[in-house]
Order: C-alpha cells, then structure tokens, then sequence
C-alpha cells in the first residue's frame, strides 16, 4: 500500500498540504465533501494540484512537514515541477529571515 503527500489549491486559493496513507482519490473526495470537519471544509471545492508517492507513511509525512514550512513560492515551483528552483527558493527564504 502506497503512501502519498499532496497539495490541494482551496476555492480562496490557499493551499493545503496533507499526507494520507492508501486511497488519494478517496482522500481527495473526503476534503470536498467535507466529511471532516477540518480546514478545507470551509474552503470547498479543492482541486489536487500535486502528489508524490511513498512506500511509508512516515516519509509521506516527513515530506508534508518539510512543505509545510515553504513559502508559497517554492510551493508553486514545486507544483509547476520547476525542481531546479526549489534551492533558490530555499536560499532566498532563509535570506529573508537572516535579514528580519
């Protein structure tokens, strides 16, 4: 059984990063039908806009903690698959916190 981190783009046009372990299909059709009463309940419909596959559940995790922390533009690279700007985007975030 796989497991999978996933980005979901919400009707406001927030993101919503969350790991899951079996069905992404299912998981996906639980967040539009709001059959959790969680963050996207309220920011309905989701359109999945990125996912990788994991044979763990921990390292999908891991993976969805490490996204998480990203700035939407290094969320947006990823999703556009634009992989060679992800340690720029990276660089630039934490030369934005050095300089605060």
């Amino acid at each position: 059984m796989h497991a999978y981190v996933y980005i979901l783009r919400c009707a406001d046009g927030r993101y919503y990063v969350g790991s899951v372990r079996g069905s992404l299909e299912r998981r996906v059709a639980e967040h539009n039908h709001a059959a959790f009463n969680g963050w996207t309940a309220s920011r309905r419909p989701v359109e999945l806009v990125f996912w990788q596959a994991f044979e763990r559940i921990e390292d999908a995790i891991a993976a969805e903690r490490q996204i998480k922390r990203w700035r939407r533009a290094k969320k947006e690279a990823l999703i556009r698959g634009e992989f060679d700007r992800l340690p720029e985007l990276a660089r630039s975030q934490s030369k934005s916190r050095n300089e605060q």
